[in-house]
């Protein structure tokens, strides 16, 4: 799973969540509403915490099993957070290989015959960074 500041980056470049069972996020709410939860990572799964399509867009409901009274946010107001088999999913045809290097995995990812990699300690990190440059080139 990817940490918080590139999966902000990953949604301001343009990347747009579907939620799925499985699915992990965490909460990015206007500065006017204070609660503590932000940095408390959740999960999407049937009964508990589902997406649910409304008149006026998805919504992500809390079905009354978590300890805080909030019944639910607006999409725009979660911070997906995906997996490495996510990522990797996402990269489509760009993707080429991921190795081990000394400490660290590289992702090698090939976009208009031109080949980027992009290392970092965890392979997930390493994904979404190539995603981003993905999307970002894109654009």
């Amino acid at each position: 799973m990817i940490g918080r500041e590139l999966a902000l980056a990953l949604r301001h470049a343009g990347l747009v969540w579907h939620p799925a069972a499985g699915d992990r996020f965490q909460l990015d709410l206007p500065d006017e509403v204070e609660l503590e939860v932000e940095a408390e990572v959740f999960l999407v799964s049937p009964m508990t915490i589902e997406p649910r399509t409304t008149p006026t867009g998805t919504i992500i409901a809390f079905n009354g099993t978590t300890e805080w009274a909030l019944d639910a946010v607006a999409l725009g107001d979660a911070v997906w957070l995906p997996r490495e088999d996510q990522l990797r999913e996402l990269l489509r045809g760009t993707f080429r290989r991921l190795e081990r290097i000394r400490d660290a995995f590289r992702v090698e990812i090939e976009i208009g015959g031109e080949t980027l990699t992009f290392e970092h300690p965890d392979p997930s990190e390493a994904y979404g960074r190539a995603l981003l440059a993905l999307i970002r080139r894109s654009a």
